[in-house]
């Protein structure tokens, strides 16, 4: 996976899940709010997916939109979508939750776009999958893993000058 930092633009990260419902939401909300905090704004654009069609047109789940209650972290405004080909052309990053995710993903765009899709963990100390809350529920772990792996992402923006 690599990190393109010249560039006109703000720089694009989707995040995608199974259904769009769960974890990519939530990391979504979670990497908007830290921009917003860090004075990044215009510097980062951040969207959500899903690579299944499951939950197309349904708003985030309930542990979903709590969870970030108790956290204090805003919901971004969101009905599920599905990944498109597009996307690969749209997004400079798309990260998966976990290895399912990252199949899916490159089957939909295409091996041409395989270079900018990662697991969002992969920018923690600890590389791994984030469970899907929706058959452990637990929101909180999710939640847990979800910021390690956005502070990680903005610290390796920062070190690949993206940001």
């Amino acid at each position: 996976m690599r990190l393109n930092y010249h560039r006109s633009h703000p720089y694009r990260i989707l995040f995608v899940c199974h259904g769009n419902i769960c974890r990519s939401p939530m990391a979504e909300s979670v990497m908007a709010d830290m921009i917003g905090k860090e004075g990044l704004v215009g510097k980062i654009a951040v969207a959500s997916a899903a690579a299944h069609t499951d939950e197309i047109g349904n708003p985030p789940h309930y542990g979903t939109r709590e969870k970030l209650r108790r956290e204090g972290v805003p919901l971004v405004p969101h009905r599920a979508r599905l990944l498109t080909a597009e996307d690969g052309a749209r997004f400079d990053l798309i990260l998966g939750m976990d290895e399912k995710n990252v199949r899916d993903i490159v089957h939909i765009l295409g091996a041409r776009y395989a270079e900018k899709v990662g697991m969002l963990l992969d920018f923690s100390e600890r590389p791994r999958a984030i469970a899907d809350p929706w058959y452990t529920g637990d929101f909180n772990e999710t939640y847990k893993d979800i910021r390690e792996g956005c502070l990680g992402l903005l610290g390796a923006l920062r070190r690949a000058g993206a940001i």
